[in-house]
């Protein structure tokens, strides 16, 4: 039975509510305005930002926007990497030599200043952020899908399907899936994680939408709008503590989702 850690959990759980119902938690909306630069006070927790936004309010709704860019191209990310994994250890020869080929390519791309390239030329938009570090973050997923594939194809319950004539699609997703799933999940969170860690520092950059500002683009903006040299430490510290926990978090979860779950982070 998988025991998850109950802290990471929690604060999973806190986290998606935060990113749920942002207007009903936060307590002032996002075309608020107040005077800028306050410090903290009871009125305004975390103080106002250089055009008097709330800084808590604007904290969490940023929430909404970080857990969307990393579980979005956490998800792309994996559904290829199951796919190529999938593919290449289930059929051998030729298909599994040119998956695992352009496998070994994609992983010798150093990916974070590929994706700073490719994001510095393209229009801000988290969508587009989805699709680059999803499509950059498959490959690990993909090699691991394979090794658990190829011990699995030998076995005996697939090889009965295979005799009783089932076609090859069915028995990969009916036969297969479900007993790679403790090996995916992890890996599912753990590349959840690094899209969040690599969006904030594309933010950090000033490389992310500003139309849709995250947490890392909060400390972007703290950076380049006099929060560094105010030392307002309310406007850039509460981001960085939020991305350093909901990390840690997802994380733990990795780690307990499997039996496997160490020997994958170490992938």
């Amino acid at each position: 039975m998988i025991q998850v850690n109950r802290y990471a959990l929690f604060l999973m759980i806190v986290f998606i509510i935060l990113a749920a119902v942002p207007g009903l938690l936060a307590p002032y909306g996002l075309k608020e305005r107040s005077l800028p630069y306050q410090d903290p006070s009871l009125e305004h927790l975390l103080g106002t930002n250089d055009i008097g936004q709330d800084i808590l309010s604007e904290l969490i709704y940023s929430t909404r926007i970080s857990l969307l860019v990393g579980f979005a191209a956490g998800t792309l990310a994996t559904v290829i990497g199951l796919i190529v994994g999938l593919v290449a250890g289930y059929y051998k020869g030729g298909v599994s030599e040119v998956l695992m080929g352009m496998t070994d390519v994609v992983l010798t791309i150093p990916k974070l200043p590929l994706i700073i390239i490719v994001a510095a030329f393209l229009r801000p938009s988290i969508w587009i952020l989805i699709l680059i570090l999803g499509l950059l973050g498959w490959e690990s997923i993909a090699r691991v899908v394979r090794s658990k594939v190829l011990q699995i194809r030998e076995s005996g319950f697939v090889m009965g399907a295979q005799c009783m004539g089932f076609s090859h699609p069915w028995i990969m997703a009916s036969e297969i899936v479900p007993n790679i799933m403790h090996v995916v999940a992890p890996k599912y969170m753990l590349a959840t994680a690094a899209a969040m860690l690599s969006e904030a520092s594309l933010s950090f950059l000033g490389l992310g939408d500003p139309n849709n500002v995250s947490w890392g683009m909060m400390i972007s903006f703290a950076f380049s709008r006099g929060g560094f040299i105010r030392d307002m430490w309310w406007w850039f510290l509460p981001p960085g503590i939020c991305i350093t926990l909901c990390i840690l978090a997802i994380a733990a979860i990795a780690f307990s989702l499997g039996e496997d779950s160490r020997e994958v982070w170490q992938d």
